[in-house]
Order: C-alpha cells, then sequence, then structure tokens
C-alpha cells in the first residue's frame, strides 16, 4: 500500500521533551502563496486539509516557516529580544505529488533539525 501524497509538520522541543503545543507554522507554494497557516496541536503536529494533500498542486521549492522565538517567549523561557532563533525557515522540494513529505523539526532555543522523515 503507498502512501498517499501531503505533507506532515511535526515540531518538538528536545530541550524539554515535549511538544511545541502552539507553535505558529506558515506553508508556502512554490509561487509563495500562503497555504497553510496554524498551531501545532497536541499531537506536536499541524492539522489542516493541505498536509492531507488538499492544495498541492504543483512540483517545486515549497518553504515551511516555524516562530520559534514567539513561541519559546509565550512558554515563559528566558530567551533574548530578538531571540537567536527567531523563525526558522525551511525550504524544500517536492518532485512527486504523490508520495508523502514528513517534516520533522526538532529545537531548541540555540538550535534545531531539520530533515525528511519517514513517517
Amino acid at each position: 500500500m503507498t502512501k498517499p501524497g501531503g505533507i506532515s509538520i511535526h515540531v518538538f522541543d528536545v530541550s524539554r521533551g515535549v511538544a511545541a503545543v502552539g507553535l505558529c507554522v506558515e506553508l508556502r507554494a512554490p509561487d509563495g502563496k500562503l497555504l497553510a497557516s496554524g498551531s501545532i496541536n497536541a499531537a506536536g503536529v499541524l492539522d489542516h486539509p493541505t498536509m492531507r494533500g488538499e492544495g498541492l498542486a504543483a512540483t517545486g521549492i515549497y518553504e515551511a516557516v516555524f516562530h520559534v522565538g514567539d513561541w519559546y517567549r509565550a512558554q515563559g523561557m528566558a530567551v533574548p529580544h530578538p531571540a537567536f532563533l527567531e523563525a526558522v525557515s525551511y525550504r524544500f522540494g517536492i518532485a512527486d505529488l504523490a508520495q508523502h513529505y514528513h517534516l520533522p523539526l526538532k529545537m531548541t532555543p540555540w538550535g534545531f533539525s531539520l530533515f525528511r522523515g519517514g513517517a
């Protein structure tokens, strides 16, 4: 069985071992159009119809923007303003709309890891 196309975004604060509930994420299409905007839910994912493949009509370079600095400040973390990581922008290519692209972000106030996962 093949996985349906689409994008899944999972965000986890590895400095505290928690899902980044409430972190704002934006997803833009290759033409710059805003496809999705929302907050990470209790499961640590961005739940939006685009994540299930709706609205993904073109191959190309997409961009996800994670508003890390605002999220850490909202959590009461002592991060400066501007934070070392204010917004993390991740540009990634979608070459096959039938494939699923899983994007896990593992972060701390001082660093992050983004990659194509296998979920």
